[in-house]
């Protein structure tokens, strides 16, 4: 049994929903958690965890959207983040692989919303694309919220960095790709701290690598951590499956 912790869900990726979603099933994944991170996506996951039962979200407005975030978006998401099927905020973060001209507006959004974290008492996951320091800077500041780094795909000092404050890292499809440095920083940490997630329909594992993501293909992301720490993959199912349960809170749907 597995836990898609990251992914997205949308009609637009996806030309037959219930179909993903039987493929899922199909596949062992009890639960998906799809990220709505923009206006239209945030309204469009809460409606589709009110349909089906093995989905829940995490909303919050992605770096990208700073320039066109109004204030009452920003209201309105205090409201929809109450709403029992999201289960944290995010993602949420940093962005600076296209510039920094929107900096300081990247930096405020991302502080308004650690603050909604803080305030009720919900997890993070965070989006750091070429960012790390100031990264690690804001969620230095909020030190009773604890998160997911989602796709996660930085060094070993600062794998340890990040859990070292309470962290987990999600570990995707990048994990299978040909001279990743995944599978060292895997080896030093271990299990203890890490979460699988798809970011489907994005970064589709080897072999279907360039192809329309899945949920379904999280068991080829655990099949490969099992084989570089020369565990079992029932030990990897069972691990993730704690930490994501430590996380986030399932248990008021149990």
């Amino acid at each position: 049994m597995y836990i898609d912790t990251h992914c997205h869900l949308s009609i637009e990726d996806y030309d037959d929903i219930e179909k993903v979603i039987q493929e899922n099933r199909n596949n062992q994944i009890d639960k998906i958690i799809i990220s709505g991170c923009t206006k239209d996506t945030i309204v469009e996951s809460l409606e589709f965890s009110k349909k089906y039962n093995d989905i829940f979200v995490t909303i919050g407005y992605h770096p990208s959207e700073a320039n066109i975030v109004s204030d009452e978006d920003l209201q309105l998401l205090e409201k929809q983040i109450q709403f029992d099927k999201v289960v944290g905020i995010g993602e949420i973060g940093l962005d600076y692989h296209y510039g920094k001209e929107d900096i300081d507006k990247q930096k405020n959004l991302f502080i308004y919303q650690m603050k909604l974290a803080e305030k009720y008492h919900l997890p993070v996951v965070i989006h750091s694309r070429d960012a790390t320091f100031d990264t690690i800077s804001i969620l230095k500041q909020f030190p009773n919220v604890i998160g997911d780094i989602h796709c996660f795909s930085g060094s070993v000092e600062t794998a340890k960095e990040y859990i070292a404050m309470g962290y987990y890292l999600g570990i995707g499809g990048v994990v299978t790709f040909k001279n990743t440095n995944l599978v060292h920083v895997i080896e030093e940490i271990g299990l203890d701290s890490i979460l699988l997630e798809t970011d489907a329909p994005y970064l589709a594992p080897t072999p279907y690598r360039g192809q329309i993501n899945s949920s379904k293909y999280i068991p080829i992301i655990a099949r490969k951590i099992a084989e570089i720490l020369n565990v079992s993959e029932e030990m990897v199912s069972q691990k993730t499956l704690f930490n994501t349960n430590q996380l986030f809170d399932f248990h008021s749907f149990l």
